[in-house]
C-alpha cells in the first residue's frame, strides 16, 4: 500500500505503444523489506523484520475508536488501536503520526518517494527543456472531456504545431486510439490500482515516443483531482480541466490541484442552458485559491472559445 495516496504497490502497470501496438511492463516504486519494532502494553519491545506487506485494516468511522493488528514473523500477533477524528484530513494526519511512532520509517518512507519522483521530474524537465518541448499535464475528474478536448485542438493545430501524447487510464487503450485517429503519435499508460501517473512513467513513456525538437508534450492524466496534484511530472503546467456539468465549486472542494495549476479549462459550455451551473461563481472560486491562474472557457462541440486556447499554447511554445 503507497504511504503518500493509497494506491497498490502491487499494481501492474504497463506501457503501450500505439503505433508498433507492443505492451511492456513499467516498474514503479516498491517497498523493501525492514525491521521495526512494537512496544507492547506491558513496555515489552517486540522486533521484527518483514516486507511491506502486512495488512491493516483502517474502517472509515470517524467517530469510533480502531483496532488493527500485526502479525509478527515468529507468529505473535500485536494489537493496537487509536481514536479517529472527525475529518478525513485528521484520520489520515493521526493515521501517519501512529504509524510513524510503531514503524518508525512511515513518513521517512512518503518522503522518500516522493523526492524519488521529484528527482526524476526534474530530469524529465531538462530534457524537455534541452529539446525546446512543452510539456502539459492535463489534469481533471473522469468525463470532464479532456479527451475531447485534446483531440480536437490536435486536429486544429497540427499544421501548426507537432503533438505528441501520452494518455494515463487505470484500464484500455481507448482513448488513446482516438488520439491516434488524429495522426499524432500516442503511448497509452495503464496504472492498474494506481491512481496518478508519475515522473518515471513519464521518463519511459517520451523514450517510447522520441517527441521531436521543437514540439509539445500532452500528458492526459488518470481522472482524479486528488492525487495528481502531489507528483511533479517535469511538465511546465498543470492544466485543469473542469466541465460546467460538474460543480461549480470543484475549485474549493479540490483546492490543491487548482492551487497547482497555472490554467483551468472550463468546457462543454454549450451546455450551459441545460445546467444548473454558475460560471461566475465557479470563476471566483478559482481565483480564490489560485489568483493567478489563467482561465478559458471553451467547448470542444461547438468550438466557442478555443481560439484564445490555441493562442495561449502557441505563445507558450513558442517562448521555450
Amino acid at each position: 500500500m503507497c504511504v503518500t495516496c493509497g494506491c497498490s504497490d502491487e499494481s501492474e502497470t504497463t506501457i503501450t505503444n500505439s503505433q508498433t501496438g507492443e505492451k511492456t511492463q513499467i516498474k514503479t516504486h516498491v517497498h523493501q523489506p525492514h525491521d521495526h519494532t512494537h512496544t507492547l502494553a506491558d513496555r515489552t519491545v517486540v522486533e521484527h523484520s518483514h516486507p511491506h506487506s502486512h495488512h491493516h485494516e483502517h474502517p472509515n468511522s470517524s467517530s469510533e475508536q480502531q483496532t488493527h493488528t500485526h502479525t509478527l514473523a515468529d507468529g505473535t500477533v500485536v494489537t493496537h488501536s487509536h481514536q479517529n477524528t472527525s475529518t478525513v484530513s485528521e484520520v489520515e494526519t493521526k493515521d501517519s503520526e501512529i504509524h510513524a511512532k510503531i514503524h518508525g520509517n512511515t513518513i521517512e518512507l512518503e518522503q522518500a518517494i516522493l523526492g524519488k519522483n521529484n528527482l526524476i521530474a526534474a530530469q524529465n524537465r531538462g530534457w524537455f527543456k534541452g529539446r525546446n518541448i512543452l510539456a502539459l499535464n492535463l489534469v481533471s475528474s473522469p468525463g470532464s472531456g479532456k479527451t475531447t478536448l485534446l483531440t480536437r485542438t490536435i486536429n486544429d493545430l497540427k499544421s501548426k504545431l507537432t503533438f505528441s501524447v501520452i494518455e494515463g487510464d487505470q484500464e484500455t487503450v481507448n482513448d488513446a486510439e482516438k488520439i491516434r485517429s488524429t495522426g499524432c503519435n500516442v503511448v497509452q499508460i495503464n496504472t492498474g490500482t494506481g491512481c496518478h501517473l508519475e515522473a518515471a512513467m513519464i521518463e519511459r513513456g517520451c523514450s517510447e515516443l522520441n517527441p521531436p525538437l521543437n514540439s509539445i508534450v500532452m500528458i492526459e492524466n488518470v481522472g482524479n483531482l486528488v492525487c495528481p496534484a502531489l507528483f511533479d511530472l517535469g511538465e511546465q503546467a498543470k492544466v485543469a480541466i473542469l466541465s460546467v456539468t460538474e460543480g461549480e465549486d470543484k475549485p474549493i472542494k479540490y483546492p490543491h490541484m487548482f492551487r497547482a495549476s497555472q490554467v483551468m479549462i472550463l468546457t462543454k459550455i454549450d451546455l450551459l442552458p441545460y445546467v444548473q451551473f454558475d460560471v461566475q461563481r465557479c470563476l471566483d472560486y478559482a481565483h480564490q485559491v489560485n489568483p493567478q491562474m489563467q482561465i478559458f472557457q471553451v467547448s470542444a462541440s461547438t468550438g466557442e472559445g478555443l481560439e484564445t486556447w490555441y493562442n495561449w499554447l502557441e505563445s507558450q511554445s513558442q517562448q521555450l
